[in-house]
């Protein structure tokens, strides 16, 4: 492709996509905002809401590695307008519900599934698909996006339910997944030669490739088994199920609720969570251009021992708000720096064009730890009267997290191709 002046439309798809990402991460907020309202109105232990915002989690992971499958047969563009309509509707429903089991319906089944394929693994194939040269730092961008839009949100959508009732939030999120529908089917597309390009930082005519017509269920699930025989996807997914549970599951669920338990009020919880994901969007994008230079491994059995220490320190910091804001910047700098070495490691271990959706499944099995996490928090909360004893686990696991990547490629030949 001769060199022009002309922006590259990659950076168009890349800049929707973080716009979407940013946005949906909103549904992600909503939970540890609405526990405390729904126990208080309608009289449901934090068990019964916890397991309706765990099984939210858990589909919204199931179900990317089959969005990637449906996104090679039908394209991004219509698979994303999909799922913001799913999530639209599906959260505008909430405020109507009046049982336990319409919440376990409406927010995990509906909006999980609808929210699966604005995952990360959206991130990773359109920096699979529309970038050869700086794909590292545009994942980095791009996995910042999805949590630091989640932080920085919170406080608002916090603000909201305060001044108008909790309904009225979740409005607000039912409202911005429509807003973003012309959005995407406007300037979304699928991949670079459908305009006639080759992807950003290569030269030469597009790559032209064929949709997929295998089957979309059974594709993922042949995918899944080839990576249960591989002891590297293995322990890979290990840790990811633990990093799963340390963040999404117990964080962003719990710490607003435990900030309530010591006496905070919810917003100013809620704004500790920004702020985390202010320092999330540095700790992102500089895990992306370090995993182009650095063994991947190593970055993530540091972010891991970081991470629990941070954990284990936090039950000891809600005595005064300067503890927590170091927890903040300390927690908030490691939350999803693991993304990019992670997608990087699928992409080494199986190939370019396997790895998205491996990695899917690598992302499963963080989303499986997340709705394990929230689930036994809420539990911890109602039976133990607090969190002491989840977040102490949860800095330990993050400890055998780091032992498992450090075991990657032990004893084989790719030791330099994981590496890079």
């Amino acid at each position: 492709m001769p060199k022009t002046n002309r922006l590259h439309y990659a950076w168009v798809v890349a800049a929707v996509t973080f716009i979407v990402l940013l946005s949906t991460s909103s549904i992600r907020a909503v939970p540890g905002l609405m526990l405390v309202p729904l126990q208080t109105e309608f009289g449901w232990s934090p068990g019964a809401v916890s397991s309706a915002f765990g099984l939210n989690i858990l589909l919204y992971g199931l179900f990317g590695p089959f969005s990637v499958a449906i996104m090679d047969r039908f394209g991004m563009r219509r698979v994303l307008v999909a799922s913001l309509l799913c999530m639209g509707c599906g959260a505008a429903l909430v405020p109507f519900l009046g049982a336990i089991w319409q919440l376990d319906v409406v927010w995990g089944l509906f909006v999980g599934l609808g929210s699966g394929a604005t995952a990360l693994v959206l991130a990773a194939t359109v920096a699979g698909r529309w970038f050869t040269a700086k794909r590292g730092i545009v994942l980095g961008v791009l996995t910042a996006s999805a949590a630091a839009g989640q932080l920085l949100l919170l406080p608002v959508l916090a603000r909201v339910s305060q001044e108008l009732g909790w309904r009225a939030m979740v409005f607000v999120v039912a409202g911005i997944c429509f807003a973003l529908v012309p959005l995407v089917i406007g300037l979304m597309r699928d991949r670079p030669a459908d305009l006639g390009l080759a992807p950003y930082g290569e030269d030469g005519p597009p790559h032209p490739v064929q949709r997929s017509t295998g089957n979309l269920f059974l594709t993922p699930l042949r995918a899944l088994a080839a990576g249960a025989a591989n002891r590297d996807f293995m322990l890979l997914a290990g840790s990811y199920f633990i990093c799963g549970a340390t963040t999404n599951g117990l964080i962003a669920t719990h710490l607003v609720p435990a900030c309530v338990d010591a006496g905070i009020s919810p917003v100013v919880g809620a704004s500790l969570l920004a702020g985390m994901g202010v320092f999330n969007m540095i700790g992102a994008t500089a895990s992306g251009w370090l995993s182009d230079r650095i063994d991947n491994r190593m970055l993530l059995a540091i972010y891991f021992v970081l991470r629990g220490i941070s954990l284990i320190y936090l039950p000891f910091s809600f005595t005064s708000l300067q503890g927590l804001s170091v927890f903040a910047v300390f927690y908030g700098l490691d939350w999803i720096a693991t993304v990019p070495p992670t997608v990087r490691l699928c992409t080494n271990i199986f190939g370019r064009e396997k790895g998205g959706m491996m990695y899917g499944w690598v992302s499963a099995a963080h989303q499986l730890g997340g709705a394990t996490a929230a689930f036994l928090g809420g539990v911890a909360r109602g039976d133990l009267g607090g969190y002491l004893e989840a977040f102490i686990t949860a800095g330990l696991a993050c400890m055998a997290a780091a032992t498992m990547v450090l075991l990657i490629g032990r004893g084989r030949m790719r030791l330099a191709a994981l590496a890079g």
